[in-house]
């Protein structure tokens, strides 16, 4: 089955661009298109988007207020957003991440690895590397990007989650896949999954995303940790 795409970005020639990556390769195709935050949220619901590319400065209803509704909408909570921005080093992500957005891809990234990144999303995995964790979301938490203007204490929030729950949480902050987790605790990948899904469901996360912004704001990591 075709992982269905909806493209929003205000600028026609490149959704064309886009519409002919995605719809060269067999397992996906885009199912609609929107030139503002206000359409790409009524397109991915009527079209039963799985993913959505979304441009975070759009007129009117900008890409992050769209992810916003989109993970708030019980009827869309199979759709998954992968922020495109021409600047990555934007305090929008990490605003668009805490909405609800399963991570960023710059504009100028290469065909392959936009396609990467949307079978990544329809996986329900986080487009976060090690490198964008550390250095984007703690770099802007760091300097107020939270929800509070005093850093919270460390394990604000986490309170329902079992010690070793914490651990997996703190090496997901750091950008590991759950292989990379299993070596460091002598598991299995599977028991690794199993505790990601029960961190996201106990602290309501859609994603590992998610847990990422969590993870700092409630102080468990500490930018440069």
């Amino acid at each position: 089955m075709s992982i269905r795409v909806v493209l929003a970005d205000d600028q026609a020639l490149l959704r064309s661009a886009f519409r002919v990556l995605v719809d060269s390769e067999p397992d996906m195709e885009v199912v609609g298109e929107a030139s503002d935050g206000a359409e790409a949220v009524a397109v991915a619901r009527a079209e039963r988007a799985d993913v959505v590319l979304m441009d975070i400065r759009m007129p009117g209803t900008d890409g992050v207020e769209a992810t916003r509704a989109i993970s708030a909408d019980p009827a869309m909570d199979g759709v998954r957003v992968v922020i495109l921005t021409t600047f990555e080093i934007d305090s929008y992500v990490v605003q668009s991440l805490r909405a609800g957005a399963s991570g960023f891809l710059g504009k100028g990234a290469e065909p392959g690895e936009l396609l990467a990144a949307i079978r990544t999303a329809a996986r329900g995995e986080a487009l976060l590397s090690p490198a964008a964790t550390k250095g984007l979301i703690a770099s802007f938490l760091a300097q107020g990007g939270g929800r509070a203007e005093e850093e919270p204490p460390a394990g604000a929030g986490l309170e329902a989650l079992t010690g070793r729950e914490r651990e997996v949480l703190t090496f997901v902050a750091g950008g590991l896949t759950n292989d990379a987790i299993a070596a460091r605790l002598s598991v299995s990948p599977l028991t690794v999954k199993t505790h990601v899904n029960r961190t996201m469901a106990k602290l309501g996360a859609r994603d590992r995303a998610q847990l990422v912004v969590a993870a700092y704001e409630s102080g468990l990591v500490r930018p440069g940790s």
